[in-house]
């Protein structure tokens, strides 16, 4: 599977987000820091849903 670093994250190795891409249905989600670790897996729409709230700024002081 390929990873992507989240842009959201910091470039001083600290919050680092990974998404998997590929899949259909599923949005695979890790820590960049520990790629052997676990991975969240979220329903596609429900990914959808939470980066069109992150982008309108619905999530801040969250």
């Amino acid at each position: 599977m390929a990873w992507r670093k989240s842009s959201y994250s910091s470039s001083n190795g600290g919050n680092c987000v990974e998404v998997g891409a590929g899949l259909v249905d599923a949005v695979p989600v890790r820590d960049s820091k520990a790629p052997e670790g676990p991975a969240l897996v979220f329903p596609a729409s429900s990914w959808a849903s939470f980066i069109s709230a992150v982008r309108g700024g619905e999530l801040r002081g969250a």
